[in-house]
């Protein structure tokens, strides 16, 4: 699989975590693409979470021999693409070297949400590299991770803080968290006066001191909290229709029982992402996925600061005190339409874009050379792969690295060929 500048294309042996939250092996994206990536067997009943491409050390891929390589890479089996990458660093491109050193900056994912993440929010830099000094074992690299995903199914997520006008409606609906955060706290929510000059920043410090107080909430308190909530809600429901966020609230109960991250929920933006859609998360910013397959792009990196929704360790101190607190709805991205079958989603961060290539059969598509490298995943159909001096057939599962200056034509064969690229985002080659 060689390139114009004489690098082969790589095949990639992916990884796969399968943290509870994930879908059973029977319905999960993930698992399809676990067996036809590695042949492994998939239990039908074992949750399949996320598939992982690039070179995290939480999550390594390996590089897969190609016929005709064996005497070739005899001795080296099971290469892993972050120990060939430092040993060829110039897959990279200078550009990408210079800025990011000798390894991917971004990690590729699919993900298959069988029930709610935890309340979340990843550190900037300057706190990654804090967290990763005080507490190694739980924080594991000392990177920021800005991330993007892009919905395959309908995808339902909690994202950044509701508005003040909805925020005040909160608080007089939901009298259980009233309960919780106090009434003076309620009360300096109440008070704040929408036309004020800075309103803003009366909002961003109310907004801290009741979210800081509900997540601080005694266990008692909170259990009961929840249990009075419920049977108000179950109540209700019998004389008029739920809210989706009500009706939300309860789901998440079944999931967590007795979690503050039930509560919490009121406070987030409730988003539905249509297939095609994408939504992308800056540092420090409050999330939680609930369900549905993405495709998941981000910085090289694996820290989360947790605070609800999960049995694994909270930090709630360090989440309450890192939030930006900023409020409003988050931008949905459409994507780029570049040609009829590629669309583009561009975030705010230079570390990586996601392509979407969507190929009717007997159709072509050029990707043209650029100065960083990518990573194909073919996720349903098959096709051909050809560089300046290669041909090859790519199937649903495969997982290829691209190297950087490389020109690559994809045609779809036998069907309709699905396929996603990860690659360094074009506004960093472009000073955009």
């Amino acid at each position: 699989m060689a390139g114009v500048n004489g690098e082969k294309l790589k095949r990639l042996r992916a990884w796969v975590q399968n943290y509870e939250w994930g879908r059973s092996g029977a319905e999960a994206e993930v698992a399809r693409l676990l067996a036809l990536n590695t042949g492994a067997e998939i239990e039908p009943n074992k949750p399949y979470a996320e598939f992982w491409m690039g070179t995290h050390e939480s999550g390594p891929n390996v590089l897969v021999e190609e016929e005709g390589e064996e005497e070739e890479e005899k001795e080296q089996q099971d290469v892993g693409l972050k120990e060939w990458i430092e040993k060829n660093p110039k897959v990279l491109g200078h550009k990408v070297l210079e800025k990011w050193g000798s390894d991917l900056p971004f990690l590729f994912k699919v993900l298959s949400v069988g029930k709610a993440l935890s309340i979340q929010a990843h550190p900037d830099k300057e706190l990654a590299k804090e967290l990763h000094k005080m507490k190694p074992n739980l924080y594991k690299d000392a990177n920021h991770k800005p991330e993007m995903a892009l919905a395959i199914t309908e995808f339902r997520a909690l994202c950044g803080f509701i508005t003040l006008q909805e925020l005040k409606e909160v608080l007089e609906d939901v009298p259980e968290i009233e309960e919780l955060v106090g009434t003076a706290s309620a009360k300096q929510v109440m008070e704040i006066d929408e036309r004020g000059g800075d309103t803003a920043d009366k909002a961003k410090t109310a907004l801290r001191s009741v979210f800081t107080q509900l997540m601080s909430a005694s266990k008692e308190m909170t259990t009961k909290a929840i249990s009075k909530l419920k049977s108000r809600l179950l109540l209700q429901s019998q004389l008029r229709s739920l809210t989706e966020k009500e009706e939300l609230v309860l789901q998440l109960e079944k999931q967590y029982p007795g979690d503050i991250g039930v509560l919490s929920a009121f406070f987030f933006n409730y988003v539905k992402l249509k297939p095609g859609e994408a939504l992308y998360l800056a540092a420090n910013e409050p999330h939680a996925y609930l369900s549905g397959d993405c495709v998941e792009c981000m910085a090289t990196s694996d820290n989360v600061v947790r605070a609800g929704l999960t049995p694994k360790h909270r930090d709630i101190q360090t989440l309450c005190s890192m939030l930006t607190y900023n409020q409003g709805y988050p931008e949905i991205l459409s994507g780029l339409a570049l040609s009829p079958y590629i669309t583009r989603y561009l975030p705010p961060f230079d570390e990586f874009e996601v392509d979407r290539c969507i190929l009717p059969k007997g159709s072509s598509v050029v990707f043209p050379a650029i100065p960083g490298p990518s990573i194909f995943l073919a996720f349903v159909g098959e096709g051909k792969m050809k560089t300046g001096c290669w041909k090859g057939i790519v199937t649903e599962g495969d997982v290829v690295f691209e190297p950087a200056n490389t020109e690559l034509v994809i045609t779809a064969t036998t069907s309709e060929l699905q396929l996603y690229r990860a690659g360094i985002n074009s506004r960093f080659f472009h000073g955009q």
